[in-house]
Formats: C-alpha cells, structure tokens, sequence
C-alpha cells in the first residue's frame, strides 16, 4: 500500500482528472445472437446475461475486452476475456480502451450495480441502457497508479479464492468424516436386522395449502423440508419426515410439534429410538432410489422393505448421542462458511472501493 501512497503522492498530489466512459472506451456494442445459439462443444465461449460462460462454433469478436451483462438475474456482471468470443445481442462488448482494461473492470464492479438500481424504475426489471455505460464517470489516475490499484486487488482475489477454497475443502473433509463414522456406527454385523415395517408406522401428510396455514408455532414440512408454520398440528412428538415426491427421498428431523403436508411421509411413533431410525435412513441415501418416471417419488412399500439395524436400545442411544456431536460439528463448519466468506468478501469491497475513491482534480 506504500507504493501506491508513493505513486498518488508522485503523480496526483491534487488530485485525479474525471472522465466519461465513452471518452475512454472508443467502443460500446452488444452482440447479436439469440441466448439459445450456444453449442455443446464449441470452439469458442459464447457470452450471455449468465455468470457462467458457454461455447459456440462460429466468433464475431477477436480482442481484449468487458462483457456486462444487460439484463436478467445477473445484470451488471462482468467477464473480462481477451482472445475470440460471440456474445447475446444483450450482453455489452466493451473494447479499445485507453486506460488499464483492468482498472475499469475493478471500477465498474465497485459502482455499476449502484447506478444500475438508481436508474431503475419501480416494478421494473433491471436493465442497463447505452448511456448508462457511455455517460458513466470515471476516476482516471495516471496509468502507474491505475496498473498498482489493479495489481493490489488481483493479489486480494487471489488471496480470497484461495481461502474460500480451503474452506469448502474443510467443510467436505468433516463430511466425509462424518458420513464414514456414521456407517461405521449404525451397521455392525452384529446387530440384528428387520424390515422397517416391522418398528414403525409410515404415515401420509396431508394437504395443507399456504393461504390455509393459521399464525402459529407448529413447524410444516413438505418433502423439501421446513416451510412455514401453523397453528394444528399431525403430531405433537419428534418426528421423521421422508421425501414422498418432488424432492422423493430427502429426510428431516425435528423434535417439534409438526404438520406434515401431502408431499411427504411422516414417523412419530416406533419401537425404536426414532432419530436413531433418521440417522439409518440418511445413511439409505433415499433420494438415489426414487422412481423417474413423471413425478419423482418415492414408495411407501420400498420404505417398509428396507432392512434396518436393531441394536439394544441402550446402543441406539449411544450412537445417536455420539452422531448428534458429529452433525453439530459439521453443522457449525457449514454455516460458519457462508458467514466466513461473507466477512471476506465485505473486506475485499470496503479496501476496493477505498482504493477506487478519489479527489477530482480540479481545472
């Protein structure tokens, strides 16, 4: 940061001249294809409103340049590429700059959203006109500090990504961890075996629509887990609630009074313990066995067949004891990481748009 203090100190001691973008990018177009002309394949990427890239065969564009895109979910986001490229006839082609391409990128992805979303009108989808681009101000130190600015933000992405990715690598590892402990737990050769017919009952939810649901504290769940709240409930005990269609196999647990809806099966009552059931089903991996055919689901009788361990209930207490600290380690990984990441990229915004303000010079 010295260097830069040094460079800003040497070259813009009052300041830094402001200039419109289309005094300093001789060209703004958008490309012409249909967002569906990707290729599966192709040769060359192909640019639409997405954040991802695709491919396609044939290129319009052989250069360095900023793809923004115009509209949709992702309006604003920018790729930089230099090489041969197609583009959707709403996505931005940037080119021929004379000022660092890089410094403009890290400029527009500190303040475009922001004059994107002033410029929207209400109950509009966003977009970005010409002149949003064209008309847009910006800073123009000289082109020492320009390449500077660029080169301390580059190495602060670095240093991010690699820290997101050793943090999704952490939250796998514990995963797997947890996954392996958890078979090595609950099937033992020595335990018995029996048809889950044989230990509980699987119950159907029933309907209940989102304009029925009364304000309450009873927990609904559809086969996609907790969706709302209500004030009646199936059952008052801790129940497991298994995928019936839709997402067909997924599993929950709660210990809460709970309403489950027609999209799923439920279990509050067994001879078992019953998260120690829930433990064995997670272990099923149920959502790999749903028929295909239409609505994904899963069969009420395929549950009932499932051959499931029987320890004493003394050893299913301790399994489930043991399992729950696993799943509270891991549960505190997963959403520590959001936050984790959260924290970082807050970081990286607050010293790039730090690093991005300046004082205009005056004439």
């Amino acid at each position: 940061m010295s260097t830069l203090k040094e460079l800003l100190k040497k070259h813009c001691p009052n300041g830094v001249e402001f200039k419109k973008m289309s005094d300093i990018c001789k060209s703004i177009k958008t490309g012409k294809l249909d967002a569906n002309a990707m290729e599966e394949n192709g040769k060359y990427r192909f640019y639409t409103c997405a954040k991802e890239y695709y491919k396609i065969n044939t290129y319009a564009f052989d250069c360095e340049a900023l793809l923004i895109s115009g509209n949709g979910a992702n309006v604003g986001y920018i790729h930089y590429y230099k090489g041969k490229f197609n583009a959707y006839q709403r996505t931005y082609v940037l080119t021929d700059f004379t000022e660092n391409i890089l410094y403009i990128k890290y400029f527009l992805d500190s303040k475009l959203k922001e004059r994107i979303d002033k410029e929207k009108k209400t109950g509009n989808t966003p977009y970005i006109r010409l002149n949003t681009l064209t008309d847009m101000i910006i800073p123009v130190p000289p082109i020492e500090v320009q390449k500077e600015i660029v080169r301390i933000l580059d190495e602060f992405t670095e240093k991010t990504t690699k820290l997101q990715e050793l943090l999704h690598k952490e939250t796998v590892l514990r995963k797997k961890q947890y996954e392996y402990y958890r078979e090595k737990l609950l099937f033992n050769d020595n335990f018995d075996k029996v048809n889950m017919s044989d230990i509980c009952e699987i119950k159907y939810g029933k309907a209940l629509k989102e304009k029925d649901r009364k304000n309450g504290e009873v927990e609904v769940y559809s086969s996609g887990g907790l969706i709302g709240w209500h004030n009646e409930y199936l059952s008052k005990t801790p129940s497991i609630i298994i995928g019936r269609k839709g997402s067909a196999g997924s599993v929950f647990y709660t210990d809460k009074s709970s309403y489950c809806i027609d999209t799923a099966f439920y279990i509050n009552e067994s001879n078992c313990n019953l998260k120690f059931i829930y433990y064995v089903l997670l272990n099923f991996e149920l959502h790999k066995h749903k028929k295909t055919d239409g609505v994904p689901g899963i069969n009420r009788d395929y549950l009932y067949n499932l051959k499931i361990p029987v320890p004493p209930l003394e050893e299913q207490e301790r399994i489930v004891n043991i399992l729950d600290k696993f799943d509270a380690l891991c549960n505190d990984i997963t959403r520590g990481l959001p936050a984790e990441i959260e924290m970082r990229k807050k970081q990286y915004e607050y010293y790039r748009d730090k690093l991005l303000t300046f004082k205009e010079k005056k004439v």
